[in-house]
């Protein structure tokens, strides 16, 4: 009987000691839930650096979708207000682009596939004088060429920075004239930034800002 006591007891201890070190550890917050609060969603600014891998480049940009595209602003040790301007193309009722026949559509209209695995139109052969660009809304926005047959983009995002190589409304014009272009081809629908339809007062309203830019920066 003694035997049996001390097997009894020993086992309620065990139990204590289970239900002490189970309780410890649900206070503590494990590694894997501190990594998830700390993470960083990608998000795709403008770009014009040559890498087809921009997952592997730290200082590659990145898009993100809830800012503000049409805002100015300065960046970090530069002087120089800078205005963002962007439009989309999507795919008509919710549906995808085939992958194979966007890069076509692309190439078509004279956009070349470069800097951080994305599509850009150059003034001239110069490809450090980036007019506009074209990122797909797949994140990080670049395009898989070796991958591109079988895959479904839901469309593309047009935007260009200004100041750039060319006069802001003219380098405003030739991104349109690209956007419709596409448009059209692809049979898809053209959005502003904000996802609705880009009417001729938006197009107005888009350009009298441009032009406001490009004067507040001949004044200053």
């Amino acid at each position: 009987m003694d035997g049996l006591r001390w097997l009894l007891l020993l086992f309620g201890l065990l139990v204590i000691a289970g239900v002490y070190v189970y309780s410890r550890r649900e206070k503590k917050p494990s590694a894997e839930d501190a990594q998830v609060g700390d993470r960083v969603e990608p998000s795709l600014d403008a770009a014009d650096a040559v890498d087809d891998n921009p997952e592997d480049d730290p200082d590659a940009p990145s898009f993100d979708e809830d800012a503000d595209d049409d805002a100015s602003e300065t960046l970090p040790g530069d002087d120089t207000p800078q205005k963002i301007v962007t439009v989309r193309i999507v795919a008509r009722e919710k549906k995808s682009f085939a992958g194979d026949e966007l890069v076509l559509s692309m190439r078509g209209i004279g956009l070349r596939h470069g800097k951080f695995g994305i599509f850009h139109r150059y003034d001239g052969n110069d490809e450090s004088r980036t007019v506009f660009s074209a990122a797909s809304l797949v994140e990080p926005g670049s395009f898989d060429l070796q991958n591109i047959k079988g895959q479904k983009i839901p469309g593309i995002s047009l935007f260009l920075v200004l100041p750039g190589p060319v006069e802001c409304v003219e380098a405003f014009d030739l991104m349109l004239a690209a956007a419709r272009a596409l448009t059209q081809t692809l049979d898809g629908e053209l959005l502003d930034e904000s996802g609705s339809t880009l009417s001729i007062q938006r197009e107005r309203y888009l350009r009298e800002e441009i032009i406001q830019f490009q004067h507040s920066r001949l004044v200053s």
